[in-house]
């Protein structure tokens, strides 16, 4: 299924989109499974199947506003330098790392497919950063690689939209950078994993006014979905709904020479063949 969270006359839903549009869950099941994440908490996949069955939609995909599929995760981790060459593009003739880098989002930093994104008044160094995202679907700690599988609920995508230059106004951190208000987005919509395997391989490709700048497979990945899941499990309880960005492709604008920000009227695209597309165009922050 691809299942989604929308407004409506500024009202949350959540649905699944179909060949036909968007068919209303929260009017079907809202009353069993009040948003998408207590769905997932609730095991009610099933229920929406059901739902779903024989329904004609509710609305066209195009009318609705769209908001990340989870609004509010209780954790969106994010990974850097995931995929092999990235390392190189650093430029510092440092060894491969040993463990992910590691930071996090606020749910205020991202917007959903079709929403503009923001280019804040403060930098001129907005960058794109497309990148698969785990969902997961199933509460563990200490989970074996052999069984991360088994907590993946489903994927989607990510623009995990970066400030170049404030990513380093403290001493070892990037969080400022990443996480200005509507700076990237998710979306459009989770695909489960019974519908798409996330054992993969999955590919990813970032699109910039349709110029393609990132291109990849997850086939290439240092760390792979499994080994994430077992890493992030060691020191925190996954739960229904966390989501886990699993690192950006090589060809960010920084990497240019000279560098290729983000400006207004620009539409960045990210995609995979297995999800789908997520769309935003880049406005001035009011």
């Amino acid at each position: 299924m691809r299942l989604l969270s929308y407004l409506v006359n500024d009202k949350p839903y959540y649905g699944a989109a179909t060949a036909g549009g968007v068919v209303n869950l929260t009017g079907r099941i809202g009353h069993l499974y009040p948003d998408l994440k207590s769905l997932i908490a609730g095991d009610g996949l099933e229920a929406a199947r059901k739902a779903v069955a024989g329904q004609a939609a509710d609305h066209a995909l195009d009318d609705l506003v769209l908001l990340p599929p989870i609004p509010a995760p209780e954790k969106l981790w994010c990974i850097g330098v995931n995929y092999k060459d990235r390392n190189a593009e650093y430029k510092d003739n440092s060894d491969l790392p040993k463990y992910p880098s590691l930071f996090v989002r606020n749910p205020s930093s991202v917007v959903g497919s079709g929403q503009p994104i923001e280019k804040p008044k403060i930098s001129e160094q907005l960058d794109y950063e497309g990148e698969l995202v785990i969902v997961i679907g199933k509460q563990g700690r200490h989970i074996p690689r052999d069984k991360a599988w088994e907590h993946i609920f489903g994927l989607t995508l990510c623009n995990e939209g970066s400030v170049r230059d404030w990513l380093h106004h403290g001493k070892f951190n990037v969080t400022q950078g990443k996480n200005f208000d509507r700076s990237g987005s998710i979306g459009p919509w989770i695909v489960t994993s019974d519908d798409n395997d996330p054992r993969g391989p999955h590919d990813i490709v970032t699109r910039i006014n349709g110029e393609v700048r990132q291109q990849d497979s997850t086939e290439r990945l240092m760390f792979p979905f499994d080994f994430l899941i077992h890493y992030l499990s060691t020191f925190a309880t996954l739960k229904p709904g966390d989501m886990i960005a699993t690192g950006t492709p090589t060809g960010a604008g920084a990497r240019f020479t000279p560098p290729r920000w983000l400006k207004p009227g620009d539409v960045v695209e990210v995609e995979s063949s297995g999800i789908g597309l997520l769309c935003n165009t880049v406005i001035e922050e009011a």
